[in-house]
């Protein structure tokens, strides 16, 4: 236990003033996301900048072009949100059809397998397979968030609960802590959009 708090104020005495405002914004996110408030998407767009800038200089380039693609989202998101608004009500939440989720996720256990396989063979990736399945269902699901797609929360719950043993097993215990902070969050959000799609205007 000692090494673990040991551990944990050595990586937190590491972040950068960037970090930390980059960590805050994706926390803030996502508390606005629940909320269905528009603002998140200023967050996030802010949150993903910061990361793109400290993944290249850690030179790590998968995560940034991922982050990139959550910039461009942050755009899509404000964008779709805001043209589905009217005065008296917001951009109505969605359920889509099961079909549509199940073939989505056959493309992303394709994409993964491939994705894994390259890594695998021609770097040093670890998990390759687990960290590509997690980046290829977190490009859908960010996508649903932005389409207000409800069942979004599952995909997160699902993605965030296999960083949390990512992250923790390649000693970055605090990042995991991040992630077990959303994990909490999540049923919050599902039962707010959940309420939120019933209580709506037909």
């Amino acid at each position: 236990m000692t090494s673990l708090l040991a551990g944990l104020l050595e990586q937190a005495q590491e972040f950068s003033a960037l970090e930390v405002v980059a960590v805050v914004l994706a926390i803030g996110y996502l508390l606005l996301a629940i909320r269905q408030n528009i603002w998140c998407w200023l967050c996030a767009g802010v949150s993903t900048a910061i990361y793109i800038w400290l993944f290249v200089g850690a030179k790590l380039y998968m995560e940034s072009v991922l982050n990139g693609f959550y910039f461009i989202m942050a755009i899509y998101g404000w964008y779709f949100w805001t043209t589905g608004a009217t005065e008296d009500h917001e951009r109505p939440v969605v359920a889509w059809p099961l079909q549509t989720h199940a073939s989505a996720i056959v493309v992303i256990l394709a994409a993964s397998m491939v994705n894994g396989y390259l890594l695998g063979r021609y770097t040093d990736a670890a998990f390759p397979y687990i960290d590509s399945l997690t980046t290829w269902s977190a490009i859908w699901a960010t996508f649903l968030v932005a389409r207000k797609v409800l069942e979004n929360w599952w995909y997160w719950l699902a993605i965030d609960s296999a960083s949390v043993f990512i992250y923790w097993v390649r000693d970055l215990q605090l990042t995991s802590l991040l992630f077990v902070v959303y994990v909490i969050m999540i049923p919050f959000g599902l039962v707010s959009w959940s309420r939120s799609m019933r209580e709506q205007p037909a």
